[in-house]
């Protein structure tokens, strides 16, 4: 969907699938609340009783009005998209490691949302962090290197967001690429 198909009262499917009623529509986001309960009081208001939560445009992008809209958006994406699969197995390990977090959990889940793009042209998939010292280490898969590797969070975020483009330009030569992103996983801030 586009931001301009959204009004206040709307419903529509979000990413995951769930159905939304949109309460609010901002310059660039829009607030809705999850109808996920039969009782009709919980979605009364403003003020809601039920969480408003924001859309930003990733997410607009990602929303659709019927089942069949997003069925069809799924599979187009899957039958274009220049992005290799991930592998069953590393798909448990993902999982496992963002849900079973020794210590304190990561304060910044924002950062967990967007694959990064390095200057080579690698594509990192953030899928979990760690605590290291003072500073948090996201833990990342390459899939086109179908490996894993980390990076200081700090190192991790000023990379660009990865777009369709960065993944049909990606290079072959993956020599270069592993050293860059171990290059910047070893680099130390104080």
């Amino acid at each position: 969907m586009k931001h301009s198909d959204f009004y206040i009262d709307l419903e529509f499917l979000g990413p995951a699938g769930f159905r939304w009623r949109c309460t609010d529509v901002g310059t660039r986001t829009v607030v809705a609340i999850q109808l996920d309960d039969d009782d009709p009081n919980w979605y009364r208001g403003p003020p809601y009783v039920a969480k408003e939560v924001v859309f930003d445009e990733h997410e607009i992008e990602r929303c659709h009005l019927t089942d069949e809209e997003a069925i069809r958006a799924a599979i187009h994406e899957a039958d274009t998209s220049e992005l290799p699969g991930y592998p069953n197995d590393f798909v448990n390990h993902m999982m496992r490691a963002r849900f079973e977090e020794p210590g304190a959990p990561y304060p910044h889940k924002g950062v967990l949302r967007f694959d990064r793009c390095t200057p080579d042209g690698e594509i990192l998939h953030p899928y979990a962090s760690s605590k290291d010292g003072a500073r948090w280490i996201v833990r990342l898969y390459l899939p086109f290197q179908r490996t894993s590797s980390d990076m200081p969070e700090r190192d991790f975020i000023a990379l660009p967001i990865a777009t369709a483009a960065d993944v049909r330009a990606r290079p072959n030569g993956q020599s270069e690429t592993r050293s860059a992103v171990t290059d910047q996983r070893n680099t130390h801030h104080p």
